[in-house]
């Protein structure tokens, strides 16, 4: 007889970003099990079900309602969130949810004092933090082998073609509450905070350019200095054809560090190298979807033990609304032309 699975999730909104989710539940089957789907088209998620034998949920009262449901898997655009959420910690439902948290950062702190305040388990998608390669960066910063932090750098030189932003509210600020800061670099941005100290400060600038015909900025720079005096800078984009690998470097004070995909290289100052992984894919070309699931495997199973032991998720709501306000103070200084600080989370 197979053991009781820890957690039996629901999966709401069934887009593109649930690929690697779905993917990720069926290699968890037995340990993670799926309570059903629900999606606003019900032939999507029809289609889903019979495709992974899995139940179909005809409202969101019906998965509020299911005592057999522990938690949601929520990944619907971000401008759905905040009723699904206030709708789910009402019946106490943990909730694991798609980056961006909502689409500013005001919102997205109503988001996690609501679960907060409800006592329910939030943890946020950023998969980038499961790879091995970054696993083992954030090994190197925390036991100082790399020395005191001086210059930090994020390079995200991605693509999407204008077929993307022609999806009725992608790019938009109604529906996705920016461009590729919040829809795309959000990941390397997030992983970049989780290694340094806070961000203090930004200079930045943005741009929509001549690559896509769309509301919010395809385009994105930013001058940092973080809380231990290091300093960095961020260059963010999807009109980079066709499409390069994502890379952070982390200059200490006994080493460099570069993490390129799913690669580790470190150099230190003695002469010697370190080499872990391989540059693969993380979706920054034409399919956004082009990379394993494995990281989501780890990071849902990750969420399934927090909800069996009532310890929280390696990625909680508060820690995500740091890579929140470090967009929220790029846009601003973009909007600005001038220096601002990070508000404080």
């Amino acid at each position: 007889m197979s053991e009781k699975p820890i957690a039996r999730l629901a999966v709401i909104g069934l887009g593109m970003a649930t690929r690697p989710h779905l993917d990720a539940l069926e290699q968890l089957r037995g340990t993670v099990a799926v309570s059903g789907v629900f999606n606003r088209s019900p032939a999507k998620a029809e289609a889903v079900a019979r495709q992974f034998g899995f139940a179909v949920f005809d409202s969101l009262e019906a998965i509020a309602a299911d005592p057999a449901t522990d938690g949601i898997i929520l990944a619907t655009p971000p401008n759905q969130r905040a009723e699904i959420v206030a709708m789910m910690t009402a019946a106490g439902k943990h909730i694991l949810m798609e980056k961006p948290l909502e689409r500013t950062l005001h919102a997205a702190q109503d988001i996690v004092t609501r679960c907060e305040t409800a006592g329910v388990t939030l943890g946020v998608v950023f998969q980038h933090r499961f790879r091995a390669a970054a696993l083992r960066l954030r090994e190197l910063v925390n036991d100082g082998s790399l020395g005191e932090l001086a210059l930090v750098r994020a390079e995200i030189p991605w693509w999407r073609d204008q077929a993307y932003y022609d999806v009725p509210g992608r790019g938009t600020l109604e529906r996705d509450g920016g461009g590729v800061l919040i829809s795309q670099a959000i990941h390397v941005l997030d992983l970049m905070l989780s290694l340094t100290a806070p961000a203090q400060s930004v200079q930045a600038m943005t741009a929509t350019t001549a690559m896509h015909e769309m509301e919010t900025e395809d385009f994105a720079t930013a001058g940092l200095r973080f809380a231990n005096q290091a300093v960095g800078s961020v260059v963010a984009t999807t009109a980079t054809y066709p499409g390069a690998i994502e890379s952070l470097v982390l200059d200490g004070t006994k080493g460099t560090a570069v993490l390129k995909g799913g690669a580790l290289h470190v150099c230190w100052h003695d002469g010697t190298r370190e080499e872990l992984g391989e540059p693969s894919g993380t979706g920054g070309g034409a399919d956004p979807m082009a990379f394993p699931c494995d990281w989501h495997r780890d990071l849902i199973l990750d969420f399934a033990q927090a909800i069996q032991t009532g310890r929280p998720p390696a990625i909680t709501g508060r820690e995500a609304l740091r890579v929140h306000a470090l967009i929220d103070a790029i846009t601003r200084s973009a909007r600005t032309g001038k220096q601002v600080e990070v508000q404080k989370v």
